[in-house]
């Protein structure tokens, strides 16, 4: 069984979605096979279906006008089934239920305006309008075709009575999964919400926008799934951005720890919840474009297929330093601890951090409340801040066989006038990092590059 995620541009339009229906189809000629899809969307994020539908809600909980959002999306899901259905039968009972769908949103959009507050569980109720849309839509394609489409709704799936999303939620959310799939998808092509119920807390804060990808993943894992394909529009994983590097390659594969280091500095792969529970079931995951089909892509698995010592050269810009030097004696108890319990109030992430006794630098994002965070760790000792920098990171799992890496590489930007303003390489070496001017990341990038990967 192979299980197939497409994410909301690869919908987005009635020839895409007859794109991706031809996929399928392929794929059913030799597999068993289980699509799972995302909201439709645009390449804008801001008109994407996910994004108009919480623009809907803030705009009912502020009483402003939001009909006119509310019929563009309807009127774009109602063309894309215009123009992808030929069948006049399945064409309206899809149709149908597509203003049923609007009405019931319609009606949820003005008790907003009375409740004005949008609690997590209404958020989750007004988003999963966009993957209800979008799977009942292809799964009708499926069927015009002639192929055993079954649209399959998970919004309900996620176990009630659960004040926070504990280890025990996920468990009973699993075992909720495949009693309902085992029971639904023989014989046919499930097409799936990738919405999988209200989560406490919201579907968005405690998973993310890409909870699609973690649908997918769980679906793969509990269904013992041959692959999980998530379907994008690139060829694959490459060397670096091929937009910056002309040269760079898909890689033919990566392991689950590359790809985990890789989405977290600047190269978005594939959801980390994602990878954690694929990774567990010992499923591999390819990434694939939905516009050339053709081309195998990139495998993430355990059993690696590519053997380069360095897989990828990476960059994340617009990220600021922070430097705390303590302002009490050397082995002063605690300092790290409360310095770390600042940032944890203020919902901080921090990405790179290297420590000395007295003295912590580490890099965050840009952050709205950096003023209150900085004013509250000048209680601990002397701040400063050093903004506009970008983490180059060079990622590989065979660097830690490898001797000489880090002279290499702080070398290379030396040589091409690149100044290093931090550095950080975790026990495992899978990853070294370190910082530079935002003007520079591109440079170093391509430098780098050219470096260890175009010249082997």
């Amino acid at each position: 069984m192979i299980v197939q995620k497409y994410g909301g541009t690869s919908l987005g339009t009635a020839e895409r979605l007859l794109n991706v229906a031809n996929i399928i189809k392929n794929t059913y000629q030799t597999d068993p096979v289980i699509a799972v899809v995302s909201a439709m969307s645009s390449y804008v994020k801001s008109e994407g279906t996910t994004s108009m539908l919480l623009e809907i809600a803030d705009s009912a909980i502020h009483q402003r006008e939001y009909t006119p959002i509310l019929q563009k999306l309807k009127s774009n899901h109602l063309q894309a089934v215009d123009e992808s259905i030929k069948n006049n039968y399945i064409k309206k009972d899809i149709t149908d239920y597509i203003h049923q769908l609007f009405d019931k949103l319609s009606q949820f959009a003005e008790a907003l305006t009375v409740i004005r507050e949008l609690s997590p569980r209404s958020s989750d109720r007004i988003i999963r309008v966009g993957e209800k849309l979008s799977a009942a839509i292809l799964a009708n394609i499926l069927k015009d075709i002639g192929l055993p489409g079954e649209y399959i709704d998970l919004s309900q799936i996620a176990p009630k009575d659960y004040q926070s999303p504990t280890p025990n939620f996920y468990k009973k959310l699993e075992d909720n999964l495949y009693n309902h799939l085992n029971d639904n998808i023989k014989n046919k092509i499930p097409v799936i919400t990738g919405f999988i119920g209200e989560i406490p807390g919201g579907i968005i804060q405690s998973i993310g926008r890409g909870y699609t990808d973690y649908t997918s993943s769980l679906i793969a894992a509990v269904l013992n799934a041959k692959e999980l394909q998530i379907w994008k529009e690139v060829d694959g994983i490459f060397t670096a951005n091929p937009q910056l590097v002309n040269d760079a390659k898909v890689l033919l594969s990566i392991t689950p720890q590359e790809a985990a280091e890789l989405t977290y500095f600047g190269s978005e792969v594939i959801h980390p919840f994602t990878m954690e529970r694929v990774t567990k079931a010992d499923i591999p995951v390819r990434i694939k474009n939905t516009f050339h089909p053709d081309i195998p892509g990139t495998l993430i698995t355990n059993h690696e297929i590519d053997t380069h010592v360095i897989k990828n050269i990476t960059a994340k810009k617009n990220v600021t330093i922070l430097n705390i030097c303590s302002n009490r004696m050397l082995m002063a108890y605690g300092f790290m601890a409360k310095v770390f319990r600042v940032f944890e109030k203020y919902g901080v992430v921090i990405d790179l951090i290297s420590t000395s006794e007295v003295n912590i630098s580490l890099t965050i994002e840009k952050n709205n409340q950096i003023n209150e965070l900085i004013e509250e760790l000048s209680t601990l000792g002397e701040v400063t801040l050093n903004q506009d920098k970008a983490i180059i990171s060079v990622v590989g799992q065979r660097m830690r066989m490898t001797v000489g890496i880090s002279g290499k590489m702080f070398s290379c930007l030396s040589e091409n006038g690149i100044n290093i303003e931090m550095i950080s390489q975790g026990a495992s070496e899978i990853n070294i990092s370190c910082v530079v001017k935002n003007e520079d990341a591109d440079k170093a990038v391509q430098s780098l590059h050219k470096r260890f990967i175009s010249s082997t």
